[in-house]
């Protein structure tokens, strides 16, 4: 029995066909995963309305500058030259120096400051958002323009309310987010003793 010999053509065909199946395999891939890529990018959280977003501040130390009389007293500072030594995270009942939060947020923390008057609920409401969280300050702040200022490195959010969907938004968007300068660095063994 002799074996018939395999035409060159119908080799080539092969090569050929199986090339297409190949190059048609893989816009398959690439096209599925565009719709993919368009799907999760749907779903990303829109846009934080009433969000600021300043020019990158300065960065660097300066422990004799006076933070307390930088032009907008009466709102934190989103970040500049502040205090060599950072603001240990947490909840704190009394206000902070600005320089040492400054520098917080520097590693990333968000800073959630609040009018000293609120009332008592709404204190309690933003102590549970912080309370067990890394990366997270909690403070009043006198002469606070708004009831509520989330501050984040060159980003702030002025509330009227303790319960404003914004508030966790930010957090989850801002705290070491892509805007930290130092992302990683400490926010604990700085200077203040929070209450938890």
């Amino acid at each position: 029995m002799s074996r018939k010999p395999v035409k060159r053509k119908d080799a080539e065909n092969s090569k050929s066909s199986n090339r297409s199946r190949l190059v048609i395999g893989l816009v398959v891939v690439g096209f599925l995963s565009l719709i993919g890529l368009i799907f999760v990018s749907g779903r990303e959280p829109a846009g934080i309305e009433g969000l600021v977003e300043f020019p990158r501040p300065a960065q660097g130390h300066d422990d004799g500058h006076d933070h307390t009389d930088d032009d907008h007293s009466d709102l934190p500072p989103v970040g500049g030259i502040h205090s060599s030594a950072w603001q240990n995270c947490g909840i704190y009942d009394q206000p902070i120096e600005v320089g040492n939060a400054a520098h917080s947020m520097e590693h990333g923390a968000v800073w959630i400051a609040y009018q000293p008057d609120l009332d008592a609920d709404s204190v309690a409401s933003l102590q549970d958002r912080v309370r067990g969280t890394t990366y997270l300050i909690l403070s009043p702040y006198p002469e606070l323009k708004s009831p509520v200022v989330m501050t984040a490195w060159g980003l702030q959010l002025e509330l009227d309310s303790a319960d404003d969907k914004r508030v966790d938004q930010f957090i989850e968007r801002y705290r070491s987010g892509p805007q930290t300068p130092e992302r990683g660095a400490s926010c604990v063994d700085g200077v203040g003793q929070p209450l938890s």
